[in-house]
């Protein structure tokens, strides 16, 4: 586990790599039932659309903005580089890069900083770490649900509804339980199959993307296997789920914050603490009145630092 540790900390540091960090906010952790509006939960897998109602850009950088109301919007890029640099500047002025490669398929980026004016950029390799200017949009989003860029995929957090581990979560996910439940169950059951991979570990690359069918197949993964693994499960399930990496104290973290209905936000209901995935107890469930409980098992959260949600 030391060796998991030590590959978070590298895997964290390609991050800060490929992200500018600002923006970054202090997180109280504990259930938030303070959100003007709340989530029913719902068993259902959301799927992104590209359907060109609404279509921005030009060859080979097209942007389908035709869903931004849901939380999401389509990109692709068509060209002859090799790759190209997203940029995503949301309202809070977190900045967040990603790469994408030549495709013919659109790939869903979520607008995980609410409501507001989102600065959009790409930049397209000319080679080695040298980029030109390939788009620049303002793009103005209201969501017509809060919690819907944390249901639908992403790019880190993939899936379909014809994904392995799609399947896998639906057969958790019976109709006579609950959706802490459903939590517990999803985290025992990714613990319980997936091998770290020390292998993995010390060869990953930059830009690395995780496949969440990949880790259920080779029953092998690495830290943001897990957390990929576990956010896809709970999202294909209708359980809003946020995938943060932040800091704790100087330390690179990365935890799984839940929404539970009738607790609202549950920060760090599974984190990583640098040494093993944990799960909160669920008893927390049973204390919806109780919010000091709540707090016992999560402190206040004043160590900790939110740099991105996924």
């Amino acid at each position: 586990m030391r060796r998991c540790f030590l590959f978070f900390l590298s895997v964290c540091m390609l991050f800060s790599c490929c992200f500018l960090l600002c923006g970054c906010e202090k997180k109280s952790l504990g259930a938030d039932t303070s959100e003007a509006s709340s989530y029913t939960w719902q068993k259902k897998c959301y799927e992104p659309q590209a359907d060109g109602a609404t279509v921005i850009g030009s060859e080979p950088f097209l942007l389908d903005i035709s869903h931004t109301d849901q939380g999401y919007m389509m990109a692709r890029y068509t060209g002859t580089a090799d790759k190209v640099n997203l940029q995503i500047t949301g309202p809070d002025g977190t900045n967040y890069k990603y790469f994408m490669e030549p495709a013919e398929q659109y790939i869903p980026f979520t607008f995980s900083g609410g409501d507001g004016s989102y600065v959009i950029a790409a930049y397209e390799n000319i080679g080695g770490d040298q980029y030109v200017s390939l788009f620049f949009e303002v793009v103005d989003i209201t969501l017509k649900d809060e919690f819907l860029p944390f249901l639908y995929p992403n790019q880190y957090v993939f899936f379909t509804k014809d994904s392995q581990a799609v399947k896998e979560a639906e057969k958790l996910c019976t109709a006579d339980k609950k959706d802490i439940d459903l939590l517990s169950d999803v985290y025992n059951y990714v613990i319980s199959s997936i091998s770290y991979d020390d292998e993995k570990a010390r060869t990953v690359q930059l830009g690395y993307l995780p496949d969440i069918d990949e880790t259920l197949e080779t029953k092998k993964g690495i830290c943001f296997d897990y957390a990929a693994l576990m956010a896809a499960m709970l999202r294909s399930q209708g359980i809003p789920c946020k995938m943060a990496i932040g800091y704790s104290n100087e330390i690179k973290h990365a935890w799984i914050d839940v929404y539970i209905e009738g607790n609202g936000w549950i920060d760090r209901a599974i984190e990583f603490n640098g040494e093993e995935w944990k799960l909160m107890d669920p008893t927390f469930a049973s204390n919806n009145e109780d919010e000091e409980t709540v707090k016992d098992y999560i402190g206040d959260g004043e160590n900790y630092t939110l740099q991105y949600n996924y």
